[in-house]
């Protein structure tokens, strides 16, 4: 099974299912690429060297450069949004479902690319490229850690900006991302309006992180703080914190899901058939049993230390006033009617906004009880659409 992917069905647990219903794989095998920046400046002001983020590219650019399509990934995600590295492996990237011969995100009509954020979760993972902590400063010959300058989504958008000029790139047809990658496929219709025609904002909040979420970000890293072996991001070469990274990606799947989805999967069903919860302490609940374990697997292959950028990267988002009346992209802003993150309230409030200054804005719910989680393992239902807005 193609790793990266293995780890985010971990942690969707029961999202196996989905999986293989969706269609069949992208045509052809997936490659992945590395683009490198000799150094790149934040907008915080500080300068890292020797930037690199690994990418991937679906279909094929036009001769004018104009057919091209971005793909951003959620937090914990990569750059595989569609197609296998190897016919052998069990699933495929995480929007398949949406991106192929035919499929809404027409790779017979664009060129589509996806690229790994700065600070990327996945390190560990042979298939991720990025920079970020547990990345070697070349000043010191040691990992970074946490003297790794504070990162924004919008660095890892002007990064991805770069990489996508180096390819020929003369305009994007569209950015569309789940998550924090509807964050970022803002910041890019923010950033570049005259580069950026549509914005698809999947499971996304509009113009800001919203509040709420700034603590939630916060909350989800927390257990890495508080163990012990984190000792202040100072752990390469040592045991890491593992325990940590596991509770916080535990609350992170039960944060992005819905009651509905808890009730409907897992019920009052004991871990143990034979240890009743209320005879000993030890004694737990399917739910608490198969969030657990989900998180331990897929500890193994996450950067504490990138979990905690990240989180940061996201409590960053927000756009100013004149960024948004700058905006000239169509918007199709794409909530999940369950989503307790990001509920669809906020979506169409971003959406009345927009269309209050003069920008087009569409709203396209999805429905169902998956929770936030329903952006990505549930978009299918959102195809026709996205299809229909790009056509537009």
């Amino acid at each position: 099974m193609q790793f990266a992917h293995w780890m985010w069905r971990a942690l969707a647990l029961v999202a196996i299912a989905l999986f293989a219903a969706t269609a069949a794989g992208y045509d052809g095998t997936v490659d992945k690429k590395t683009f490198t920046l000799p150094s790149y400046t934040t907008v915080g002001g500080k300068t890292i060297k020797n930037v690199r983020v690994g990418y991937e590219t679906y279909g094929t650019l036009n001769a004018a450069g104009d057919n091209a399509i971005f793909i951003p990934h959620f937090f914990t995600g990569t750059s595989h949004a569609a197609g296998k590295y190897a016919a052998s492996d069990v699933a495929p990237g995480i929007w398949d479902a949406i991106i192929g011969s035919g499929k809404p995100i027409d790779t017979d009509k664009y060129f589509v690319i996806s690229a790994d954020t700065l600070v990327n979760v996945g390190t560990k993972d042979p298939k991720v490229v990025t920079t970020g902590p547990a990345s070697v400063d070349p000043d010191t010959g040691k990992p970074y850690g946490m003297t790794f300058p504070v990162v924004a989504y919008r660095d890892s958008v002007r990064v991805h900006k770069a990489l996508v000029d180096s390819l020929g790139v003369k305009k994007l047809q569209a950015v569309a991302g789940a998550s924090g990658g509807s964050l970022q496929a803002m910041e890019w219709g923010a950033l570049y309006p005259d580069f950026v025609a549509r914005v698809i904002h999947v499971i996304g909040p509009g113009f800001d992180i919203h509040p709420y979420v700034v603590e939630w970000l916060d909350v989800w890293v927390m257990p890495i703080r508080i163990d012990p072996k984190w000792n202040g991001g100072d752990y390469y070469g040592k045991d890491e914190p593992s325990d940590g990274v596991a509770r916080a990606l535990e609350i992170v799947t039960i944060s992005t899901r819905h009651f509905g989805w808890a009730e409907k999967t897992f019920g009052y069903k004991w871990a143990d058939a034979a240890k009743n919860p209320g005879d000993a302490i030890g004694n737990v609940y399917a739910i608490e049993d198969t969030l657990s374990k989900a998180g331990v697997a897929r500890a193994k292959a996450i950067d504490a230390n990138s979990m905690i950028y990240m989180a940061k990267a996201n409590q960053l988002y927000r756009l100013s006033d004149d960024e948004i009346k700058g905006m000239k992209a169509k918007l199709l802003l794409v909530p999940a009617s369950s989503d307790m993150i990001f509920p669809p309230d906020l979506a169409k409030r971003a959406a009345e906004r927009y269309r209050a200054q003069g920008g087009v804005a569409e709203v396209f719910v999805i429905e169902g009880d998956g929770g936030h989680l329903d952006g990505l393992l549930a978009i299918s239902k959102a195809g026709d659409a996205i299809r229909a807005f790009l056509a537009k």
